[in-house]
């Protein structure tokens, strides 16, 4: 009796963590589904995001779907900073890595982007500026 009893908190984190393994799996599907025809995508800890026929969309993840968060035209792209994510108005210094966001500037509006990794979230600036570059 008492051996069985030693194996019930395995038991219990084997199945805890096959629950969260299906909830991910259920969420990159949905990501897959979300994102198709897109030309630049991203699913991380921080959220969703897509470029598609000019326009760049954001994401969270809750309730089983992805929720909008904004979206910008990337014709008016203008400017593009990679911010600190938690320390207000600082940009993120170049050798700076882990959570920030990428600052969206034109058409007279300024959004924010979250990212989980600053490398990605550089990959990202480089590609929509040159894709801003290549619409005007």
């Amino acid at each position: 009796m008492i051996e069985g009893l030693l194996w019930l908190p395995l038991l219990v984190a084997f199945v805890l963590l096959v629950a969260l393994g299906w909830l991910e799996r259920r969420r990159q599907n949905l990501f897959r589904t979300w994102s198709e025809g897109s030309e630049l995508a991203k699913l991380d800890g921080c959220g969703a995001a897509l470029l598609k026929d000019g326009e760049l969309r954001w994401s969270s993840f809750s309730a089983g779907s992805f929720q909008d968060e904004g979206h910008f035209v990337i014709k008016g792209l203008e400017l593009v900073e990679l911010m600190a994510l938690a320390s207000g108005e600082a940009p993120l210094a170049s050798e700076s890595q882990g959570r920030c966001r990428i600052r969206l500037i034109g058409d007279g509006r300024q959004l924010d982007v979250p990212f989980a990794d600053a490398d990605r979230a550089r990959r990202w600036m480089d590609q929509l500026m040159s894709r801003a570059r290549c619409d005007l």
